[in-house]
């Protein structure tokens, strides 16, 4: 016996690829055929709609929208129960004017005039006019202190940071021409370690342009004592006036 009788059989081998896909496509086209075949061709057609809500203009006179006005029962109404009363006229005919005398006018009454006048009156004449008793007011004498509104010279008064420093230059106050009491000029200065006068604003005006520029010109003139650092303060001057010559 030889090696070839005693090996055992081969497998056979399965279908291929080729052979599968022949078969898909045949089923595909028997079905495609069946389907032309026995199919029904009918026309399509749409599906009745049931329930679907819808929209309905109604006008200003529906009843409906009428129960909604909030005066309905406040002001008339065209459909109430009074329209077939006030807006029917009334058919009534006037009466007939018949004059059948002559005027007859009223005389005078010539002892009766000023009765109403007399009648106001009272018969015993009028009462004498009762004298005033309440005591006169005692009015409280008020002394007014002129010295503090019209000072008898100009001075200056100096607060904040810089009311600290000493001030060591003399400034001569003058006083100004003016027939009205003026208020005081305050002005803002910035001064140096050094005591020079830095810089000048004015804060509040006195009324008078001359002398807000006067108090300008008298704050760049100070001279304060050397400090470690600069200094900021007020400065306000409080005008003497004496009065303007008169042309």
């Amino acid at each position: 016996m030889s090696a070839a009788d005693i090996a055992p059989p081969l497998r056979q081998p399965g279908w291929s690829r080729r052979q599968w896909f022949w078969l898909i496509a045949a089923a595909a086209a028997a079905h495609l055929a069946l389907l032309f075949i026995f199919a029904t061709k009918k026309p399509v057609v749409p599906r009745a709609l049931t329930h679907v809500p819808q929209l309905q203009l109604v006008t200003a006179a529906d009843d409906l929208i009428a129960l909604t006005d909030p005066t309905l029962f406040l002001l008339p109404h065209a459909n109430d129960f009074s329209t077939a009363i006030w807006q029917t006229p009334l058919d009534t005919a006037p009466p007939p004017v018949r004059w059948t005398e002559a005027p007859q006018w009223l005389e005078p009454a010539a002892g009766k005039l000023g009765g109403a006048l007399r009648e106001l009156l009272p018969a015993d004449g009028f009462a004498a006019p009762m004298p005033a008793c309440k005591p006169e007011p005692d009015w409280p004498e008020v002394a007014a202190d002129f010295a503090v509104a019209t000072p008898n010279a100009t001075t200056l008064q100096i607060t904040g940071e810089l009311a600290q420093r000493r001030w060591t230059s003399p400034l001569p106050l003058p006083s100004l021409s003016c027939n009205d009491v003026l208020a005081p000029s305050r002005v803002q200065a910035l001064v140096d370690p050094a005591g020079n006068i830095l810089s000048v604003i004015l804060l509040e005006s006195s009324a008078l342009p001359e002398a807000d520029q006067r108090a300008l010109t008298l704050a760049r003139q100070l001279h304060f004592s050397a400090a470690a650092q600069a200094s900021l303060g007020e400065i306000s001057f409080y005008w003497h006036t004496v009065p303007a010559a008169t042309p």
